[in-house]
């Protein structure tokens, strides 16, 4: 079955931005400080040009593209502090004049991108008609979802990255305007 023009124009877009993730990760990896976050960084790599890969497989031959990725398992010991005592994220100021960067923008940057590659892969998997493929999105999105959790845990505890649990009052607001529905 042939890819259809939506299906290869979100495979060619992804693919893109898997060029742009691998390069990224590749100067993180040199520039990183932190052996905390120098280990997510390495052990996330190969991940991210394995799904690579099996992008180009798709548009190369579509018919005998195998879609299978290596999806890591989420990290459920993270998050185990007790939240409430976590700190206010410290302030940030924007580097205009970069020739490096911190451990900081490294994790803020890869974060970043692994919450707006989760969103492509959400779309595009509701938009792909091949059964594989949109398996293989699916799986990426949640390659995306268990990276990006153990990147927010580094920022949060790391105080670079806001917490903020919300008040009793403010969840009570939000719970009152909803009742349940009795079928």
């Amino acid at each position: 079955m042939k890819l259809t023009i939506c299906e290869l124009s979100s495979l060619n877009e992804l693919i893109t931005s898997c060029v742009n993730t691998i390069t990224c990760m590749s100067l993180f990896k040199n520039q990183v400080t932190n052996e905390e976050l120098k280990s997510l960084l390495c052990n996330h790599f190969p991940i991210h040009v394995e799904d690579y890969n099996r992008k180009v497989e798709f548009v190369k031959n579509v018919d005998t593209a195998t879609g299978k990725l290596n999806v890591p398992q989420i990290n459920h010991s993270i998050f185990t502090d007790n939240i409430e005592k976590s700190k206010p994220a410290q302030p940030i100021t924007v580097n205009t004049n970069a020739t490096t960067l911190t451990d900081r923008e490294i994790a803020l940057s890869y974060f970043l991108t692994l919450k707006r590659a989760g969103k492509e892969y959400a779309i595009a998997s509701m938009e792909a008609t091949n059964l594989t493929l949109r398996q293989f999105l699916k799986d990426a999105y949640t390659m995306s979802c268990n990276h990006s959790y153990e990147v927010y845990e580094w920022l949060a505890k790391n105080n670079y990255y806001p917490i903020i649990l919300s008040t009793g009052e403010q969840t009570g607001d939000i719970a009152s305007i909803y009742q349940p529905i009795s079928l």
